[in-house]
C-alpha cells in the first residue's frame, strides 16, 4: 500500500505532527520496548520450557499483541485526538480513557523512580573496582564474597513474586542494593527518612524528561533518534562480551536450548505468561499507543507500522536474553553452581544479579555503565510517551488555555511527577514501587483492553471502524479484513480468561521477604478502585445530563457524538457514497442538504 503522506511536514499545525515518520516509529519502538524486555522475558523463558516458549509467545504476539496494538493505534490516528476524546466513539465508556490517563499517571511515578534506580547505579559505577563487589565491613549484617550454595533455595529460585534471595548470608551486590543504595527500611510501617542521593538522582530525571518534552513531540521526537537506537548498540556489545566468556555457552543453553520442553506446552500457565508478558511489553491499554498515533497524519499506513513496532519488540525480548544469560552464564561458572540458581528477574536481575555477574569481568566499570546507561535509556522512552499521554489529554481538553504553553505544560506535569515520587525514595520507597507494579501495572490493564474491545467493536461497531482505517489507508479488501474481524471480535476477547486467572491467582504481593501490612494492602486495592471508580462515574453521570426516556439515552450514549470526527475538515468526506445516501435518506428528506455536512457530524 503507498503511504502518501509520509515526511511532508504538519498537515495539521493547530495540533502538530510528527516532523518524519521515523520520529514516529522510533518513539514507538521505545515506549514499547521497556523494562520487561530485558528483566522479565529471558526469566520467563527460562522458567517456561527455554526455546519452546517461543512458540506460545508468538502465538499470542499474533493473536491479541499485533491486533490490538493495530486497534489502539489506528482508533488514535484517526481522529487524532488522546486517549479521552477518542472515546467520542463510545461515550457512553469515555470513562475508559480517563482510566488509561490515571493509570499511565500512577505508573509514571514508578518509572520515573526505576530511571533514578539506574542513574545512581550508573555514577556509582564510575569507580573501581565496583562498589558492591565485595562486602563491606561496616555494616551490621552477614555477607559474604563467596556464596554459600546450601542457602540457593528451589523457592528462592522459581518464585516470581521474589525479588531477593531471603538467606542468611547476602552476596556483596545484595548488601549493597539493600542498604547503601535503597538503605531499606524493615517494611511499609517504617517509613523513615529520605534517601537523599535517590531523591538528587529523582531530580536529574525528571529534568532529563522535561527537558526532552520542552517543546512535544517536536523535541522528544529528536531525542528518540538516540534513546531508542542506543540501548540495541549495548546489547549487541554486551552479547558480543558475553559470548567470549568462560561459562556463556551454559548460560545460552539453559535460556533457550538444552532446557527447551515441548511438554510445558500443555500446561495452561505457559500460555497465560506468555499472554500476559506479550500484552504488558507492547503497553497496550496504558493510553500511551493512542496517544502517539494520534500525532500522524491521517493517510499514514498504520497497518504496516503496527507490524514493525511488535514485530521489533518481540526480537529486542529475544535478543536481549542472550545478552543476559550469557553473562549470568559466566557468574555461575565463577561462582560453580548451577545457572538456575543465579537467575532472578526484575530488580533482582537488573540491580542484583547482573551487577554481580559484570563486577567479575575485566574492565567491569565500563560494562556496568553501558548496562545502567542502556536501562536509563529504556526508561526515559517509556517515560516519555507517559508524560506525553497526560499533557496531550489536557491540550485536547482545553486547547485555548495550554495551546501556547506546551513547555509550562510539562515541565509542571514533570514537577508534580517528582513531588508525588518523593515517598519512594524514603527508605521504605522500595515497598510503595513494589504496591504500584503489582496493583496498578498488572491486571487492571486487562479490565480497560477489554471494556476497549467491546466498546470499539461491538458498540461502535467492527465494520464502522474498519471503514474507518479504509478511508486513512484507502484500500479495500473484505478479504484481507476476515483475520482482523477474527481477532477482534472472537480470539481478542479471549483475554477475560487471563484476567479471571489472574485474579484467582493473586496472591499479595511482598519483598525481599517482607509481607505488606493490611492497611498497605488496602491502598493497593484503593489505587485500583481509584482507576475503574471513573469509568461508572462518568458512565452515570452522561446518562443523567442525556435527555429522553432511558432506553433512549442509553441508545444516544452508544452511538458517537457529534465530535467524533477526523480533526480536519477536508478529511471527514471521505466516506463511501452509499453510505453518504443511506445518512442522508435516514435523517432528512431534503434533497438540498449539504451530505458533506450530514456525513461530518454523523462521523
Amino acid at each position: 500500500w503507498s503511504d502518501p503522506h509520509v515526511d511532508n511536514g504538519d498537515e495539521n499545525p493547530e495540533r502538530g505532527n510528527w516532523t518524519s515518520k521515523r520520529e514516529y516509529i522510533l518513539s514507538t519502538i521505545g515506549y514499547a520496548v521497556g523494562l520487561g524486555n530485558i528483566w522479565r522475558f529471558p526469566y520467563l523463558a527460562y522458567k517456561n520450557g527455554g526455546g519452546a516458549f517461543l512458540i506460545p509467545y508468538f502465538v499470542m504476539l499474533v493473536v491479541t499483541g499485533i491486533p490490538l496494538f493495530f486497534l489502539e493505534s489506528a482508533f488514535g490516528q484517526f481522529c487524532s485526538q488522546g486517549p479521552i476524546n477518542t472515546w467520542r466513539a463510545v461515550p457512553l465508556l469515555q470513562g475508559v480513557g480517563i482510566a488509561m490517563v490515571m493509570v499511565t499517571l500512577i505508573v509514571s511515578i514508578y518509572y520515573n523512580i526505576i530511571i533514578a534506580y539506574s542513574l545512581y547505579y550508573m555514577f556509582a559505577s564510575f569507580q573501581f573496582p565496583l562498589p558492591w563487589s565485595r562486602c563491606f565491613s561496616s555494616v551490621d549484617r552477614n555477607c559474604s564474597d563467596t556464596p554459600i550454595v546450601a542457602n540457593w533455595t528451589e523457592e528462592n529460585i522459581t518464585d516470581p513474586s521474589t525479588d531477593m534471595v531471603s538467606v542468611s548470608v547476602q552476596s556483596p551486590s545484595e548488601q549493597y542494593w539493600d542498604l547503601v543504595a535503597l538503605q531499606r527500611s524493615s517494611g511499609l510501617d517504617e517509613t523513615g527518612p529520605i534517601v537523599w542521593h535517590l531523591a538528587l538522582c529523582l531530580l536529574l530525571s525528571s529534568i532529563l524528561v522535561s527537558a526532552a518534552l520542552i517543546r512535544g513531540i517536536k523535541s522528544s521526537g529528536k531525542v528518540v533518534y538516540f534513546t531508542a537506537t542506543f540501548p540495541y548498540v549495548v546489547i549487541i556489545i554486551l552479547l558480543i562480551r558475553g559470548v567470549t566468556l568462560e561459562g556463556a555457552r551454559d548460560g545460552i543453553e539453559f535460556y533457550i536450548g538444552s532446557q527447551s520442553n515441548l511438554t510445558k506446552l500443555t500446561e495452561a500457565e505457559v500460555w497465560k505468561d506468555a499472554a500476559t508478558q506479550t500484552f504488558y511489553s507492547l503497553s497496550i491499554g496504558w493510553g500511551g499507543v493512542m496517544t502517539l498515533a494520534s500525532y500522524n497524519n491521517f493517510h499514514n499506513n498504520v497497518f504496516k507500522d503496527s507490524f514493525v513496532v511488535t514485530l521489533t519488540n518481540a526480537g529486542t525480548s529475544v535478543f536481549a536474553g542472550f545478552a543476559i544469560f550469557s553473562i549470568l552464564g559466566h557468574m555461575a561458572h565463577i561462582y560453580k553452581m548451577p545457572v538456575g540458581q543465579v537467575v532472578k528477574e526484575g530488580f533482582g536481575l537488573a540491580f542484583i544479579a547482573y551487577p554481580d555477574a559484570l563486577s567479575k569481568l575485566p574492565i567491569s566499570p565500563l560494562w556496568s555503565i553501558l548496562f545502567f546507561f542502556m536501562l536509563l535509556t529504556v526508561g526515559l522512552d517509556s517515560q516519555f510517551a507517559g508524560i506525553e499521554v497526560i499533557s496531550t489529554c489536557l491540550l485536547d481538553a482545553f486547547p485555548n488555555v495550554f495551546k501556547s504553553k506546551r513547555a509550562l505544560l510539562n515541565v509542571t506535569t514533570c514537577a508534580i511527577l517528582y513531588l508525588l515520587g518523593l515517598p519512594c525514595v524514603t527508605q521504605a520507597g522500595i515497598y510503595w514501587v513494589t504496591l504500584i507494579d503489582q496493583f496498578v501495572a498488572s491486571w487492571v490493564l486487562l479490565i480497560l483492553v477489554l471494556l476497549e474491545i467491546i466498546g470499539v467493536c461491538y458498540i461502535y461497531g467492527g465494520n464502522r471502524f474498519i471503514k474507518d482505517i479504509e478511508m486513512m489507508l484507502g484500500h479495500k479488501s473484505f478479504t484481507f479484513w476476515l483475520w482482523w474481524r477474527a481477532c477482534w471480535f472472537f480470539i481478542s476477547p479471549c483475554i477475560i480468561v487471563i484476567l479471571i486467572w489472574s485474579l484467582m491467582t493473586f496472591t499479595p504481593p511482598h519483598f525481599g521477604g517482607v509481607q505488606f501490612p493490611v492497611w498497605g494492602l488496602a491502598l493497593g486495592w484503593c489505587m485500583v478502585v481509584f482507576i475503574l471508580f471513573w469509568i461508572p462515574v462518568v458512565a452515570l453521570y452522561k446518562l443523567m445530563r442525556t435527555k429522553g426516556n432511558p432506553w433512549k439515552r442509553l441508545k444516544s450514549l452508544c452511538s458517537p457524538s457529534e465530535e467524533w470526527h477526523p480533526y480536519l475538515d477536508v478529511h471527514r468526506g471521505q466516506r463511501y457514497s452509499e453510505e453518504r445516501c443511506r445518512h442522508r435518506k435516514k435523517h432528512t428528506n431534503r434533497p438540498e442538504v449539504n451530505v458533506d455536512v450530514i456525513t461530518s457530524s454523523w462521523l
